[in-house]
């Protein structure tokens, strides 16, 4: 792999690029040796450089202008030590999803529960709090799994490489668009029944 900051920005941008972002969320995180490459608070993923990075460590505080979301990163390089990179995303269909599951999503396509047999695990975070609590939440979610969804928030994915985090965020957020569409195609009126054939 050659810069891994310039490979961070490519997969970012890509997380908007093919709607799992919009030109401000989400956040990402590559590890180089000791040091953690983050995405800075605010970032746009339009205009993000490489240089725009803020370098993090293991088991140290994150320094100020990263993301609001490097404590979780900097937390499951410590719970998985395996991992390479971390991805958020705002998949809008597993975040849809998110608010009316219970503890896990159960994806309903052959690719969605080939990965995730058991579902994704579905973690309950509130917004007081969100800073001292989020780290250990996602952090203890993904110590055994790839993905976890936060709920009403969005996809944490980790992974050995960038290739592999994004993997698994791009996985979550296609089977739950199927998800989603399956389940329309059987009730497509909320709190109703699909109209006879050939009526209006």
């Amino acid at each position: 792999m050659g810069d891994p900051r310039r490979e961070l920005v490519r997969y970012y941008r890509w997380l908007r690029r093919y709607g799992l972002n919009d030109s401000h969320s989400g956040n990402a995180s590559v590890r180089d040796g000791d040091t953690v490459w983050v995405t800075p608070t605010g970032a746009c993923a339009d205009l993000l450089r490489p240089g725009d990075l803020v370098a993090c460590r293991l088991g140290e505080p994150p320094p100020e202008g990263a993301s609001l979301d490097a404590g979780i990163h900097l937390a499951v390089y410590e719970a998985a030590p395996g991992t390479g990179a971390v991805l958020h995303g705002h998949g809008p269909h597993a975040i849809a999803l998110s608010m009316g599951c219970g503890a896990r999503l159960r994806l309903a396509d052959f690719e969605g529960a080939y990965y995730f047999p058991d579902g994704v695990p579905v973690v309950d975070v509130a917004l007081e709090g969100y800073r001292e609590e989020a780290p250990g939440r996602v952090a203890k979610a993904l110590r055994g799994e790839v993905a976890c969804l936060m709920r009403g928030h969005g996809i944490y994915a980790r992974g050995e490489t960038l290739e592999r985090a994004y993997k698994w965020v791009c996985t979550v957020e296609s089977a739950a668009r199927v998800t989603w569409l399956s389940r329309a195609l059987r009730d497509p009126r909320p709190g109703g029944t699909p109209p006879a054939r050939g009526r209006p």
